[in-house]
């Protein structure tokens, strides 16, 4: 789906394939049908955007089998799918039992995620589109924050400038522009856009910038205004919208919301919990350690690192936050200028819900006319096929 800003900016909004389990590329090309294709349909358009996940094999493959890679494409093209956008942040095994931690390795001090994520900007510029402006990759926000020693906050940093120079290459060798944008997230070396100022200032910007993931933002009490604000200040642009919403419980001592929450402690993602309190953010890693004891119950609220469904609402008294979203999405595109150009819907989480939906391509479908529905209300025109 592509949306036209009142600038003439073209927006891209489309969903993120690592909802669905596959780690081969019979089993990408298989989602094409299964899922993406009827999401398509359900919304009545002749194009929809998709961002590909592809874990690392699925990528190697590609990378050595050119042909592989023409089939790829076709077989988008003919569902009437485009993708301008890959999510590099998990590395492979997104769908094990159990994934926590892991997500974050390789980090940005290992040589393998530097081979991937340019692996990932080298097959993206095959598949863009012939008219779209540019491509965007989004990956890890450096690393997990422990441990996070000097000599490998060197070697990271070595490597974004490596990166830089390897997005350059690509560029002049295809003629098709590529960022990379990473991606703060509670817990991590970057968690919030203070810290990505101090972490990825002085990059280039041609090249580098942030995956704004708003689940995330919510989840660590930034105001939108005031996040967008810094980074523009900084000169570090948003190269990607992950719109997402986290779980809110407004009294986290109600019983009815503590049990609500408990359903939602689930084993295979990291839940990150958070509280607002006398002006300082309070969390702990997981949202079990929260309801164990680990986080202030009171004054409230809780916010908690689960991709919610755009369009729902969860369990009562839960709630979403789907307010700051809409925020966020207003400040970047409500005014004279865009700041960001890829929208990538990022609801994960539909298999781990405590009641996972029969009808997953009706649902993608509601959260992406949810998100459509809030771009055409800041003034910007649906653009037809």
């Amino acid at each position: 789906m592509r949306f036209r800003h009142q600038d003439g900016t073209v927006v891209h909004l489309g969903y993120c394939s690592n909802v669905h389990q596959a780690e081969d590329l019979e089993g990408v090309v298989a989602q094409l049908a299964q899922y993406a294709e009827p999401v398509r349909e359900r919304l009545g358009v002749d194009r929809l955007g998709l961002g590909l996940w592809l874990a690392r094999d699925v990528v190697s493959a590609l990378v050595a089998d050119a042909g592989e890679l023409s089939r790829l494409k076709s077989e988008l093209a003919a569902r009437g799918l485009e993708t301008v956008t890959l999510n590099a942040f998990p590395y492979a095994g997104f769908h094990r039992d159990v994934v926590k931690k892991d997500v974050y390795l390789p980090d940005w001090a290992d040589e393998a995620r530097l081979e991937y994520t340019l692996d990932c900007a080298r097959l993206l510029a095959v598949l863009l589109p012939d008219d779209a402006e540019r491509g965007s990759v989004s990956t890890l926000p450096l690393a997990w924050r422990e441990p996070w020693p000097a000599e490998r906050a060197g070697a990271a940093r070595s490597a974004l400038d490596r990166l830089a120079d390897g997005l350059a290459a690509i560029e002049r060798g295809t003629g098709r522009r590529i960022r990379v944008g990473f991606e703060p997230e509670p817990g991590c070396v970057v968690e919030t856009t203070t810290q990505a100022v101090r972490e990825l200032g002085g990059l280039d910007p041609e090249r580098l910038g942030v995956c704004l993931d708003a689940c995330h933002l919510a989840v660590q009490f930034e105001d939108p205004a005031a996040a967008l604000n810094r980074l523009s200040e900084a000169g570090i642009p948003v190269v990607k919208l992950q719109a997402s919403c986290a779980v809110e419980a407004a009294d986290p001592t109600d019983v009815a919301a503590q049990a609500a929450l408990r359903r939602l402690a689930e084993p295979r993602f990291l839940h990150q919990t958070r509280t607002a309190h006398l002006g300082d953010v309070l969390g702990t890693d997981d949202l079990g350690e929260a309801l164990d004891g680990g986080l202030p119950a009171a004054p409230g609220p809780w916010r908690t690192h689960f991709h919610a469904p755009l369009h729902a609402d969860p369990e009562p008294p839960l709630r979403t936050t789907a307010a700051h979203l809409t925020d966020v999405l207003a400040g970047l595109l409500g005014g004279p200028a865009a700041h960001c150009d890829h929208i990538e819907v990022e609801t994960y989480t539909w298999s781990v819900l405590p009641e996972p939906p029969t009808d997953l391509p009706g649902g993608i479908a509601a959260e992406l006319a949810w998100a459509g529905n809030r771009l055409t209300g800041l003034g910007l025109k649906e653009q037809p096929s």
